[in-house]
């Protein structure tokens, strides 16, 4: 716990990052390490792992492992021994659909690692953490500002607040708290063509009040921020740009 003669600080600290090989995860991952964590990355595909530990301090640990598999996350846990905080980033492509085309069946897959991953991981994950620890959650501003073709990806959004709120609750006095980012340049968006990409990056970062879309060394700083805040939980972080507001 910090107090007033001890800085808040991540130092020493021991952090896991489900969804860390990538994107707001790998970002994170890189600027606890720099405030001397020693963090742990998960994610599906071995040599993204093996990528993202070259960019890592030489203590970073990583692991392959599907996500979309309860017996996977729950193994995990047992092995990783304590810890001090768990941050949840990870996701599939976005995938945009309107109501009338989407597939219901794969609707439901789409859930898979976005929400019932994170869900195992605070359940598997939460009897890990040490006194003081935290868990720190992904949701996205579509909760608040759906768009049309933003069905599934609201829906998973505002499941992602609730349960938030829930284990806030359930698990104090562990922390629990979520980032809700707008438009952010990660690999999520790689499933539209370049030139799509573009465009949207350039379309929504001009109508932002900051002019541009965010970066994910900027919602790093916002997940750093939750874990080292111990008077926060229940707690949606919007860092969106401006977008809630226009």
């Amino acid at each position: 716990m910090n107090t007033p003669d001890k800085p808040f600080s991540l130092s020493g600290k021991r952090i896991i990052l489900l969804g860390g090989s990538s994107g707001l995860g790998l970002a994170t991952a890189k600027a606890a390490a720099a405030e001397g964590a020693h963090v742990v990355i998960v994610s599906s595909h071995q040599q993204r792992v093996n990528d993202a530990l070259a960019q890592l301090s030489s203590d970073s640990l990583g692991v392959a492992l599907d996500l979309s598999q309860e017996e996977n996350i729950h193994e995990f846990f047992d092995h990783i021994g304590p810890f001090d905080h768990l941050v949840y980033t990870a996701g599939e492509n976005i995938s945009l659909n309107r109501l009338e085309t989407l597939n219901i069946a794969q609707a439901k897959d789409y859930f898979a690692v976005r929400f019932w991953g994170a869900f195992a991981a605070v359940k598997y994950g939460a009897p890990h953490i040490k006194s003081g620890g935290s868990i720190c959650l992904t949701s996205g501003i579509t909760s608040q500002r759906p768009g049309a073709g933003w069905s599934l990806g609201t829906s998973i959004c505002s499941a992602m607040e609730g349960f938030c709120r829930a284990m806030a609750v359930e698990l104090a006095p562990i922390r629990v708290n979520i980032v809700s980012p707008g438009l952010v340049r990660t690999n999520l968006w790689s499933g539209m063509n370049e030139a799509d990409r573009a465009n949207l990056f350039e379309s929504i970062g001009n109508q932002l009040l900051v002019k541009r879309i965010g970066e994910p060394e900027e919602i790093a700083q916002t997940f750093l921020f939750m874990m080292k805040q111990p008077f926060a939980t229940g707690q949606c972080f919007t860092i969106d740009g401006g977008a809630s507001l226009v």
